[in-house]
């Protein structure tokens, strides 16, 4: 018996039960943009690639041999990050079935986190799902294992500087020793939401004091105020494309973009930096919404369309998460992020297939490689979901 099997019998369900009770007969939908036809449409894609992701689990033949352990690993970046946009759409649709398997997989696992790299926001990830899963609950048990982590980290916290340098010797899992801070922007993403989460759910400050300072010398030293966009880490500062053009990565924004909207959601309102926060999210929300393509996606390498003419989903659907997050909270007023979150989610329509499987998602990497239409990957489905997540509420 495989381990997700395993999971499922422990819960009492199967994979056919989960979604019996929520399965739909697809039809395709073209997407024209009225209020009710978009989140038709991201009702159906949000089960369609949970469904598949889901049934998927235990065997990940289908991805190239170098990405499968990583993948399988429930407490590594990939799938945690599949499980934000899970937890995210067990929310939207407050669907108990999904909610009882977040809840077994995550037992199974025990809370915990991975120890090997013990200060490496990758895996700090998996901890935002305990901490929410502890929020519906009312337990405690999912949050001991992170918050025993994290207190030793308050009591010896990292000096290294953000400059990323080549680990000498190699230190497994690690590309530089500035690592052990949240020294690149996939970082933003994986780890100050959980430091934040945790402060919510033991009223203890301190978590989100240290991650709040964390966060602010990152985007300190990586935000360029020119182009309104992330240098993945410090290497790419004067780092040029074939084409003379900066390199800003696409997934490497999308990262931050999309976790702005799920740390303004869980700060609380009256916190002192909620407005820095808010008004950086504006910032970059600006820097991104000029420069997506045609045809919908943005590009892999932001301001060198050409270096890479395929689409790319797992950077798009990030961005187009948080801006349609934007335009529904109010904050994004022009109708220009409208129509560019709506052109996101149309060219994510196109990119999920008829059983669910997502396309076009760039395999692992920190620049924008190329990327094929049978590419496909556990946190290009968690960005769809948070996506789809956002566009059931679209009332544009």
């Amino acid at each position: 018996m495989n381990e997700i099997t395993k999971i499922f019998s422990a819960a009492g369900l199967s994979l056919a039960l989960l979604f019996a009770c929520n399965s739909k007969m697809h039809t395709s939908t073209q997407l024209s943009g009225s209020q009710s036809e978009v989140q038709a449409s991201a009702m159906d894609i949000g089960e369609r690639v949970a469904k598949w992701q889901l049934e998927h689990l235990d065997n990940f033949d289908y991805l190239a041999p170098r990405y499968r352990k990583g993948t399988a690993e429930f407490r590594n970046w990939i799938q945690a990050t599949f499980y934000i946009g899970l937890s995210r759409w067990t929310e939207t649709v407050n669907d108990a079935l999904l909610l009882d398997h977040i809840n077994t997989v995550s037992k199974v696992h025990e809370y915990s986190l991975r120890s090997r790299r013990d200060r490496h926001a990758d895996d700090h990830a998996i901890g935002q799902t305990y901490l929410w899963l502890a929020q519906q609950t009312n337990q405690s048990a999912p949050y001991l294992p992170v918050k025993k982590e994290f207190d030793r980290i308050l009591a010896t916290p990292s000096k290294v500087g953000l400059e990323m340098e080549e680990a000498t010797p190699k230190v497994w899992g690690y590309e530089s020793p500035c690592q052990d801070r949240w020294c690149w922007s996939d970082a933003l993403f994986m780890a100050p939401r959980t430091w934040l989460k945790l402060s919510i759910v033991t009223g203890d400050p301190r978590y989100f004091e240290f991650a709040d300072t964390e966060f602010w010398a990152t985007v300190d030293y990586l935000f360029s105020e020119e182009y309104g966009l992330f240098y993945r880490d410090s290497r790419y500062f004067d780092s040029v494309s074939d084409n003379g053009k900066p390199v800003f990565w696409s997934r490497g924004n999308g990262w931050v973009f999309a976790a702005l909207p799920l740390i303004i959601d869980d700060l609380p309102q009256n916190h002192p930096s909620r407005n820095r926060y808010i008004e950086l999210y504006k910032k970059h929300a600006a820097g991104l919404q000029g420069i997506q393509n045609d045809n919908g996606y943005w590009p892999a390498s932001l301001l060198d369309p050409e270096k890479v003419k395929t689409p790319e989903v797992s950077g798009t659907a990030f961005i187009t998460f948080g801006l349609a997050w934007g335009v529904n909270k109010g904050i994004l007023k022009d109708a220009k992020y409208a129509q560019s979150a709506l052109s996101g989610w149309r060219a994510i329509e196109q990119a999920v297939q008829e059983n669910g499987r997502v396309n076009y998602v760039q395999q692992v990497g920190k620049s924008p490689d190329p990327v094929s239409k049978e590419d496909t990957q556990l946190y290009g489905v968690g960005a769809v979901l948070l996506a789809a997540s956002e566009m059931t509420k679209w009332e544009q």
